[in-house]
């Protein structure tokens, strides 16, 4: 199926009407950067640097939510739709774990925060990747070698059970996040850089490279790369397929719940439903980095925290999610393997 799919795609790249699309398609992207570069100009070079640090900042986020697809899809081939319902999640154990360690907001900005919000970052992330696992093991495992429609349905029923219990535990209103960050910042070029802004991409940064290098250069890491690239083989070689897999879906939650939990830091808000839209951006942001890849994941998701930024800031906001699915159906169908994926062989 997946070969007949690639050869309509080349096909239909290839025709004549695929080549006026392509046309067209460039067209369209050439006068929208021509259109936002004379926005851009117009509205000088402090309110650019401005969005240009929201653009960042949002990209942080969606880049730890992407790292979670990314990571699954590209050891079981699974698009873990329930993830982002996950990140949700992280912000509203996170909100219900501050009061427990003696945070609020009049603590805000002193100094002994750091180490009672580090102590629930830890909690949370730790909480998450236990309910993850459960997941797959529960969910997921028992449709291994079943039809990929089948894990597929799956997944998105888990989105709706954890929406359903995160509705029932906090409502359908927003939910205030104590405003725990100070809220002084940094005046560059006539825009203000927030210590919130610096906080989401320092912790975002780390996290990553931390991933980066733990997938690397470690045991489990590389473990977890060989079963990506060959399961049959790596379970022939002694490798245990069952915990190399638990623990891909254990970092993938962590991740997501220290995205929960900045989100609720950098916007002090959440929402039972924050994960649907949010999951969508995150995955896009994977597909456009090249889904499979973490440094692809990555750079996807920067490149749509800007992309959103950037749209949201001189253009029409009500058209930036049609944006940005835009171009996640242009990437699967132009360009599937994203920006830094490669073509691998069919299984």
């Amino acid at each position: 199926m997946v070969g007949s799919l690639k050869q309509a795609r080349i096909a239909f790249v290839g025709a004549p009407i695929g080549r006026l699309v392509n046309l067209l398609v460039i067209l369209a992207v050439v006068y929208a950067i021509f259109i936002l570069a004379t926005r851009v100009f117009a509205q000088g070079p402090s309110y650019f640097l401005q969005i240009l640090t929201f653009g960042v900042a949002n990209g942080a986020i969606y880049a730890l939510v992407a790292l979670g697809y990314t990571m699954v899809y590209g050891i079981i081939e699974l698009i873990n739709f329930a993830h982002g319902d996950l990140f949700t999640l992280g912000g509203f154990i996170s909100v219900f774990l501050l009061p427990l360690f003696g945070l609020d907001a009049s603590k805000a900005g002193t100094a002994g925060i750091i180490l009672p919000l580090l102590a629930v970052f830890i909690v949370t992330m730790l909480i998450c990747g236990a309910i993850n696992v459960t997941i797959e093991r529960v969910a997921y495992r028992p449709l291994r070698r079943a039809p990929r429609l089948a894990p597929l349905i799956t997944a998105v029923g888990m989105s709706f059970v954890l929406e359903g219990v995160m509705f029932l535990w906090k409502g359908p209103f927003n939910v205030p996040y104590p405003n725990l960050l100070p809220t002084a910042g940094i005046v560059i070029g006539g825009a203000t850089i927030g210590v919130k802004d610096i906080f989401v991409i320092v912790v975002a940064a780390i996290l990553m490279i931390v991933l980066a290098l733990f997938v690397s250069r470690s045991t489990l890491g590389k473990a977890m790369r060989a079963t990506a690239q060959d399961q049959d083989a790596t379970e022939l070689v002694g490798i245990e397929i069952n915990r190399t897999i638990a623990a891909t879906f254990f970092i993938g939650a962590v991740l997501a719940g220290a995205g929960g939990t900045i989100f609720g830091l950098y916007y002090n808000t959440l929402v039972f439903d924050l994960g649907f839209s949010a999951g969508l951006f995150a995955f896009t942001a994977a597909v456009f980095g090249g889904i499979g890849n973490i440094q692809g994941a990555a750079l996807g998701g920067l490149l749509i925290g800007v992309i959103t930024a950037l749209w949201d800031g001189y253009m029409e906001s009500t058209w930036t999610q049609v944006i940005i699915f835009a171009i996640l159906i242009l990437v699967l169908v132009f360009r599937p393997t994203g920006l830094l994926g490669m073509r691998v062989p069919e299984k």
